[in-house]
């Protein structure tokens, strides 16, 4: 059995990212496109696809981190924030996109609201396993000397 844990994380949110995106099951906000992922951040995302990669992203984390909060994620998605010449804070990411995304994966039926945090589900596990599978698959294929994945 494949598990996240056994696949390279970049292929792994890719993968992810592009099954949710034809699933349809995850649309992203109208906003989206002029919104900035934090406060630290000077300009939106340039990829059109970033919804998507923020859910797989945050999918990812709920797997690996277990029942986790909107304010937990918000420090692991944040970064340095430096105002005018100050020296570099930690600031957190942005908090909207990390709640609609989850309220979206909620709705999809991935993710289900604890009173520890939001946890995945059986179903979004076996999502997240099976397209490890195919990840890992794909991944020995195009470099068969990394049966390390």
């Amino acid at each position: 059995m494949t598990t996240v844990y056994d696949v390279p994380p970049n292929h792994l949110i890719d993968a992810v990212a592009e099954e949710l995106k034809s699933s349809g099951k995850i649309e992203p906000p109208e906003w989206s496109a002029y919104v900035k992922t934090g406060v630290n951040r000077e300009m939106p995302p340039v990829n059109p696809d970033w919804w998507y990669v923020r859910c797989a992203s945050v999918l990812r984390r709920l797997y690996i981190d277990g029942p986790v909060g909107v304010s937990r994620l918000r420090s692991y998605y944040g970064g340095k924030h430096r105002g005018k010449c100050a020296t570099a804070k930690f600031a957190k990411g942005s908090g909207s996109v990390l709640r609609v995304a989850l309220q979206q994966l909620e709705k999809a039926g991935y993710v289900k609201k604890m009173k520890a945090g939001r946890q995945l589900t059986p179903a979004g596990q076996s999502f997240l396993d099976n397209i490890s599978h195919q990840v890992k698959i794909e991944v020995q294929k195009s470099v068969p000397e990394l049966e390390r994945y």
